[in-house]
């Protein structure tokens, strides 16, 4: 207990302002998102929250929204007009008793695609935000790229068993070619277990190996203990190293495929736990994203703003994700409600509430006992 406190105190004065400045600037441009579209399509919004609980500070604007700061930093939500909670849930007792004036500035009545654009919004303004910074980030400082040669090769592992020696170049796996180092663990982690086809150059010889990743526990880049899938390679130490330089376009472009190819590798990852390919472990929740922004933040700034950029597109694909309570269980029951040609009964979507509730939950027990067992408190 003591080394925890030591550890909290320790974190506090540069941790606390990075976790607060990375969650609110993700929060906040998720929710402006819901909001933004919502004003568009006529809806009255009465919240505008960062964060839950009680609240520290507010205000409210003309249009009759109020415009919070709340204690809990983890979240936030934009409440409209007519819904009976936080998670958008309709009012319908309410809504019976509504003019048709106040109808018309309801979420509840809004035309089917206006809703979906509405909840979509959120999620796609993480994407959004997530592309600007990568871009910003690629004019300022461009992309490091390593050559994929490999230095040591771990003693009794996949590496060592499919014949992979040290001076080896990689320059494809399975059919992907390679020409950064770190490349080869996004696709290796989330590999399956499957076998690779592994085509690489010895000397000047071109050579095809198959190798087939083993799951170990290995410390990330922020020396955090995870399992994950690997075959024991480390890069050459005197591999050549080069800078790429962008200008604005191929800045744009190599951002939106830095979002697309974390997003992509997320899902696969996510498949490969829900296979037993892969391990939950690797889940971080509020604790391992506080401590992972102090870790971060001794870098600087910029790389404070490429962890906020990795962290928008995470919250905004994890938030179109068909569990009701999240963006995309509204969206389910939006695709319900088009197939049926009517809303999901009350019923019905009281129960998918509750049970989202529960896999929310769920997965909030999950992260936060990653966290607490990364922080070595159990």
């Amino acid at each position: 207990m003591f080394q925890a406190l030591h550890n909290l105190v320790a974190w506090t004065p540069l941790g606390l302002p990075a976790f607060l400045f990375v969650i609110t600037l993700v929060v906040f441009f998720h929710e402006l998102g819901h909001f933004l579209v919502a004003r568009a399509c006529g809806v009255k919004v009465d919240v505008f929250s960062i964060g839950f609980g009680k609240e520290i500070a507010g205000f409210n604007d003309r249009s009759g929204t109020r415009w919070k700061l709340s204690w809990i930093p983890v979240g936030g939500y934009v409440k409209f007009a007519g819904d009976a909670n936080a998670a958008s849930m309709p009012d319908a007792k309410a809504a019976e008793a509504m003019s048709d004036a106040e109808r018309k500035r309801v979420l509840f009545f809004k035309p089917l695609w206006q809703r979906a654009l509405i909840a979509a919004a959120g999620p796609f303004a993480n994407f959004l935000l997530a592309i600007v910074l990568f871009t910003g980030l690629n004019l300022h400082t461009g992309h490091v790229v390593m050559a994929p040669v490999i230095g040591d090769v771990v003693k009794d592992s996949a590496a060592e068993a499919a014949g992979i020696k040290p001076g080896d170049r990689v320059t494809a796996i399975d059919g992907a070619a390679i020409n950064d180092f770190e490349q080869m663990p996004e696709i290796i982690s989330v590999s399956g277990g499957r076998t690779l086809k592994l085509d690489l150059v010895r000397g000047s010889q071109p050579l095809t190996l198959w190798v087939t990743p083993r799951t170990m526990k290995i410390r990330d880049a922020l020396g955090d203990l995870s399992s994950t899938m690997v075959i024991g390679v480390h890069p050459s130490p005197t591999a050549p190293v080069t800078r790429v330089t962008y200008g604005p376009g191929g800045a744009l472009l190599a951002a939106c495929g830095t979002s697309w190819d974390i997003a992509r590798t997320t899902v696969q990852g996510i498949a490969q736990m829900v296979r037993g390919y892969a391990s939950a472990d690797q889940f971080r929740g509020p604790l391992g994203i506080a401590k992972m922004t102090r870790q971060v933040a001794v870098y600087g700034f910029l790389a404070l703003l490429n962890l906020a950029a990795v962290l928008s597109v995470s919250i905004g694909l994890a938030n179109l994700f068909p569990i009701p309570l999240l963006d995309g269980g509204h969206l389910l029951y939006y695709a319900c409600e088009a197939v049926l040609g009517r809303p999901l009964g009350e019923r019905a979507q009281d129960v998918g509430f509750r049970l989202g509730l529960v896999l929310v939950l769920g997965l909030m027990l999950l992260t936060t006992w990653n966290d607490l067992v990364r922080l070595n408190l159990f």
